[in-house]
């Protein structure tokens, strides 16, 4: 009870690093949701509906880049763009951007593959009475991107999940540091590593909170399409 006083305090009156930290954990989360829906929802339908050669190929490596380790993908992203790497004259490091971009390469692949099984389970029945109504390509496309938009929602929301309380990858390119780039999930480690167990879990519940109010609208959303 008395942590969940603390979280209650804490958002009732936050400090200047408080609002920091969630405004730097919204900005991420929602950017590299966005960009990672702008690439794997697309890349997603196409995978499932369509018949080429590699068709399997491509699948089982997006299944595979799905259980991409945070920490790989941080190191990944370290490499190319510190100082010496092919992406250091960007001087991206340790800021929002490059952990937006980690974060990028995280839940793409499984926002990606989730759409293709999503596309593929119903495109054969769709698309069959498509053609039988004569309809084009592209409207073919559209009537599927329709009869999938509730699961693409969930999709999304799963791909935002794993965003806001991801930590291994941003703390390694963002560095966790204070009024730049420390978010919800470093804070409570760093709160945790000091021994701070109380501010830690009311940091926590935070969290959950923020992730309950992002998840009403969708949910609204979703049940409005189905």
């Amino acid at each position: 009870m008395d942590y969940i006083k603390e979280a209650l305090f804490l958002l009732l009156h936050p400090d200047a690093e408080l609002t920091q930290i969630i405004g730097t954990t919204l900005i991420m989360s929602f950017f590299s949701t966005g960009i990672s829906c702008l690439l794997g929802l697309p890349l997603g339908v196409l995978l499932g509906k369509g018949r080429f050669r590699g068709k399997s190929l491509l699948l089982r490596v997006t299944n595979t880049l799905m259980g991409l380790p945070p920490v790989v993908a941080g190191l990944i992203v370290f490499m190319l763009f510190r100082g010496v790497g092919p992406f250091g004259s960007l001087h991206l490091m340790f800021t929002v951007p490059i952990m937006v971009i980690a974060q990028v390469l995280l839940i793409t692949p499984v926002v990606t593959g989730l759409s293709a099984a999503a596309a593929g389970e119903k495109s054969a029945l769709i698309l069959e009475t498509a053609r039988g109504m004569r309809l084009s390509g592209v409207k073919q496309t559209g009537l599927l991107l329709r009869e999938c938009a509730p699961q693409f929602v969930s999709i999304a929301l799963m791909g935002f999940g794993r965003s806001i309380a991801e930590v291994g990858a941003v703390s390694l390119v963002g560095g966790n540091i204070q009024f730049k780039t420390r978010v919800m999930t470093t804070a409570i480690l760093l709160e945790s590593n000091k021994g701070d167990f109380r501010r830690a879990l009311a940091l926590g519940i935070i969290l959950m909170l923020i992730s309950l109010l992002a998840n009403i609208p969708a949910y609204t959303l979703q049940e409005k399409m189905k």
